[in-house]
C-alpha cells in the first residue's frame, strides 16, 4: 500500500490529466481523486462508446456523466446536437463543465441531478449511463422509466453494466421498452440498449 507524507499531499490535490482518442477524436480530461476512474477511462465507458449510434444534431443525455467521458464524446459526434450531462456529485459536474470547454464543445454542459430529478427536457435521441455495480434494482427500474419517458420516438439507451446484472437488465429492458439488443458482453461488462418504438 503506497505512504504518503505531508509534502506529497499538496501534489496529489493536483488535477490529473487523462488522453485518450474516443470514437476517433482525441480527447483530454482533467479528474480528480474522488471521482470515478481518475487515473484513466474506464474500460466499461470504451466499451460503450464502441457501439454508440449518435446522428450529427442528436439530442443526448448522459445519466451519472462523472468528469463527461460518454457525454463529452457524444458531443464531438453530435457536433450540431445538443449534450446534457448529469450526476449526483457536484465535483464530478465541475470537472465535466470543465472538460467541456477543455475539449471545444460548448453544445455540451453537466447539471447536478440525481438521476433525472433536474432533467425537464425531453425528446432525446440518445441517453446513455455507466450504471455503477451496486444502485440496486429499485434505482434501475427507476432509470428505466425515468429514460423510456424521455425519449423521443424511435430514441436509444445505451447502458454498460456489470457483466453479473445482464439477465436483469435484459428482463427489465424488455419490461419497459419491449425490446432488447446485446451488443458486446465481455468478462467484467456488458453493453446493451434499447429502443423507444414509434
Amino acid at each position: 500500500m503506497a505512504h504518503y507524507n505531508k509534502s506529497d499531499i499538496a501534489d496529489l490535490k493536483q488535477d490529473l490529466t487523462v488522453e485518450d482518442t474516443l470514437s476517433g477524436f482525441p480527447m483530454t480530461f482533467n479528474t480528480t481523486w474522488g471521482i470515478f476512474s481518475p487515473r484513466a477511462i474506464d474500460v466499461g465507458s470504451v466499451m460503450l462508446i464502441k457501439y454508440l449510434d449518435v446522428n450529427s444534431s442528436d439530442k443526448c443525455l448522459d445519466l451519472g456523466c462523472g468528469y463527461g467521458v460518454l457525454g463529452l464524446t457524444m458531443a464531438k459526434m453530435a457536433p450540431q446536437g445538443e449534450v446534457i450531462m448529469v450526476d449526483k456529485d457536484y465535483v464530478a459536474v465541475d470537472y465535466a463543465n470543465k472538460n467541456a470547454k477543455k475539449n471545444n464543445t460548448p453544445h455540451a454542459s453537466a447539471r447536478l441531478s440525481n438521476g433525472f430529478s433536474e432533467v425537464h427536457e425531453r425528446h432525446f435521441n440518445v441517453i446513455v449511463s455507466n450504471i455503477p455495480a451496486k444502485v440496486g434494482n429499485e434505482l434501475l427500474y427507476i432509470f428505466l422509466h425515468d429514460a423510456y419517458e424521455r425519449l423521443a420516438p424511435g430514441g436509444r439507451f445505451y447502458v454498460v453494466t456489470i457483466t453479473g446484472l445482464r439477465d436483469f437488465m435484459k428482463r427489465a429492458f424488455k419490461e419497459v421498452f419491449g425490446n432488447y439488443k446485446k451488443h458486446k458482453q465481455g468478462p467484467a461488462y456488458t453493453v446493451a440498449s434499447a429502443v423507444k418504438e414509434e
